[in-house]
């Protein structure tokens, strides 16, 4: 008797329409051939074939991203707009800021810990006392 794996979680299960492929990234790479043939047929005359193929490779680029790519159930697309939300339109506020306690030499000197100034503490001799001043 044949076997087929049913997946726990049938959300993920995209329906496939052509060559096993789903209609977002039969699209996304219909537009990356329209791309990148032509780029290639009309520039190999010009720099060459070889960089007219990694030109063609680098124009292609994107629209391969955009169709194969998903992170957590998420399209490149959202993921893209997503970093642009946090990075440019939201960016972090901070909320405090924060005391330089090395900025304030006079302070510093005159604090003593927590123990009072014998307990723990040695003494401090007037070359250290004169380096804080």
């Amino acid at each position: 008797m044949a076997y087929v794996s049913v997946p726990k979680d049938l959300t993920k299960v995209k329906s496939k329409v052509l060559f096993n492929l789903t209609k977002r990234q039969v699209v996304c790479l219909g537009v990356a051939a329209a791309l990148g043939l032509p780029f290639y047929f009309l520039t190999k005359d010009y720099i060459g074939t070889s960089n007219a193929g990694a030109g063609m490779v680098l124009v292609m680029l994107p629209a391969f991203l955009f169709a194969m790519y998903e992170k957590d159930g998420l399209p490149f697309e959202k993921i893209l707009m997503n970093m642009v939300g946090v990075k440019l339109l939201r960016p972090a506020i901070r909320r405090y800021e924060v005391e330089n306690l090395f900025d304030k030499k006079d302070e510093m000197s005159v604090k003593t810990g927590k123990g009072g100034k014998k307990r723990g503490k040695r003494k401090q001799g007037r070359k250290q006392r004169e380096r804080w001043n």
